[in-house]
């Protein structure tokens, strides 16, 4: 929500966006835990189940009447400028900017972030990890936007700065 609104959107759109993210993964509830916190590279059936993960989350989303807004958001949370992204390979501004946005933020997260196969990076590595997919797996703008955030020290709450 603190990069669509730095970003300049309106509060409604920031809520569309910050409802999108709060459930925006619920989809993998489906998937086999084994699956989800495998370290090695998945297989075609593994990741085939990994990439239905949008449009289940969006099946979800979409059946709360204060959500619906939110699901295409969540559809197409995966999809890259490059079109390479699932489920339909989006291209560019075909993608929502909403998803453009949380495809950004939760790049971000999961790159700082611990898993169980692996150490989170650290910031600086994330963030450069973000300038090199810019235009490609990630929307350059928004790209930007964060790396100001970080920069500025706005986002504190989340460890960092």
């Amino acid at each position: 929500a603190m990069l669509a609104r730095e970003m300049g959107f309106s509060e409604s759109t920031v809520e569309m966006i910050e409802g999108g993210a709060l459930l925006h993964d619920i989809g993998k509830l489906s998937i086999d835990t084994e699956i989800l916190t495998k370290p090695g590279p998945l297989d075609d059936e593994e990741r085939k189940a990994i990439r239905a993960h949008p449009l289940r989350s969006a099946e979800v989303v979409s059946r709360v009447e204060l959500l619906q807004r939110s699901a295409e958001i969540v559809r197409h949370h995966h999809e890259r400028p490059d079109g390479k992204g699932y489920p339909h390979g989006l291209k560019g501004h075909e993608i929502p900017v909403g998803a453009r946005i949380l495809n950004v933020a939760d790049a971000f997260d999961a790159m700082i972030s611990d898993r169980p196969y692996r150490k989170g990076k650290t910031v600086e590595m994330a963030l450069e990890e973000l300038r090199r997919g810019s235009g490609t797996e990630f929307d350059p703008v928004v790209v930007e936007y964060l790396i100001r955030l970080v920069n500025d020290g706005k986002l504190q709450f989340l460890g960092i700065g």
